[in-house]
Formats: structure tokens, sequence, C-alpha cells
């Protein structure tokens, strides 16, 4: 996985990422969104999408963001 929606998006889910991503990975879920692992190109073009700046790069997680790579996986199942 590339890349990984986190807490910032839960709730606000303004979804400029959705309409930029060339590949549409990014679907919607109950909370906010979240980026299909198998299908990320690695791209980068919705971290500069995103106005809350709420998608990182998963090597640059934080400890306490780990779940939303966890809740991610889970999604697409």
């Amino acid at each position: 996985m590339a890349f990984v929606i986190t807490d910032p998006c839960r709730g606000e889910k303004a979804g400029e990422c959705v309409n930029i991503c060339p590949v549409d990975c990014i679907e919607e879920g109950t909370n906010q969104y979240f980026i299909d692992p198998d299908l990320c190109i690695d791209c980068g073009a919705c971290v500069a999408a995103c106005p809350v700046n709420a998608i990182v790069d998963e090597h640059d997680l934080k400890p306490e963001q780990e779940e939303y790579l966890e809740a991610a996986e889970e999604f697409f199942v």
C-alpha cells in the first residue's frame, strides 16, 4: 500500500482525492474514504488534492495512525 487516509478525513469526507485519482482506487466508507492497496499506483495525486492533509505515505505513519492502515486493509477484503 502506498498511501493511507487518516483521521482528518474522518467525518470531513471532502472527496477531492476521489476525483483526481487516475485509477479510481479511492472508495467512500461510512465515516471516511479509503485507498485500495491493491489498485493504488503510488502516484501521489491524492496527497496534493486533499484539502485536510489526511493522506499519508504508509511509511510515514505515526504509531497512533497504524489503525488507519488496518482499517483500509479490512475495508477492501
